[in-house]
């Protein structure tokens, strides 16, 4: 039986006087992969942002509520700090600082005041080794992370992520700057990831989307036409606009 991790209640957000999500309500499953598909424009980026108030510095105005552990992450008095670890993000282009790749993945460890150098060697290891990194890197960890390629670079944002023991990850577009392989290795990741994360992804890519995703959502203009299992809605759409996207009649 799926579990719920996140519940989304009657969720409206807003930039200056214009609403860009409409009555969202959804339920993003434990240990699964949630696809967010929709054309350009349409609020994914905003949606999957507002899993961990990341919109907050656009200066959004939200109502309803977004449940993660209980807790309905719009209340003021939210730590964003400690809920930006437990859901963390990995954006479309690679982000890596201009450190070395050691101290890309220590980073997050350093900033919450952990200074055990045992503890933080082991952390950096078993995260560039969950990624697929390790063995590419293992001679070079302080060399600079912009030497990498950028499906290197990527899978060290990811890695980066996971030294903060999150339980959600969010993948905003995160193989769009990718060659087709560094790409298929991203997927491939995250069919593995999700057994200890819940994942939430944004893509354009419609085929991939069907490729990684136990359930996809699918938003037009801010609002949610269709929300299921991916199997389902890729092969029995219930919605005829669904349909449409899906084959390429608009988009």
């Amino acid at each position: 039986m799926v579990k719920e991790k996140i519940k989304v209640e009657n969720f409206n957000l807003y930039f200056k006087d214009k609403k860009v999500l409409n009555n969202i309500n959804l339920s993003i499953f434990e240990n699964k992969v949630t696809a967010i598909i929709g054309p350009s424009g349409c609020g994914k980026s905003t949606l999957i942002r507002s899993f961990n108030r990341m919109n907050d510095f656009y200066n959004a105005k939200v109502d309803g509520k977004i449940i993660f552990d209980g807790i309905n992450i719009n209340d003021r008095n939210i730590d964003l700090s400690n809920l930006r670890t437990k859901i963390g993000m990995v954006f479309q282009k690679p982000n890596p600082f201009p450190f070395s790749i050691y101290d890309n993945v220590a980073f997050g460890l350093k900033v919450k005041g952990i200074n055990d150098k045992s503890f933080i060697d082991e952390k950096v290891v078993k995260s560039l080794k969950d990624v697929w990194l390790y063995d590419e890197i293992k001679d070079r960890l302080f060399d600079s992370a912009m030497s990498l390629s950028g499906g290197q670079q990527q899978r060290l944002c990811i890695a980066r992520a996971l030294a903060n023991d999150p339980e959600v990850l969010l993948l905003d577009e995160p193989t769009s700057a990718l060659d087709p392989k560094s790409t298929q290795k991203i997927e491939e990741l995250l069919e593995v990831l999700k057994k200890k994360l819940t994942i939430i992804i944004v893509t354009h890519n419609i085929a991939q989307a069907g490729r990684v995703s136990d359930y996809t959502l699918f938003i037009y203009l801010g609002e949610i036409v269709e929300f299921g299992e991916t199997k389902k809605m890729f092969t029995a759409p219930e919605n005829k606009k669904t349909e449409e996207y899906i084959t390429g009649i608009f988009g």
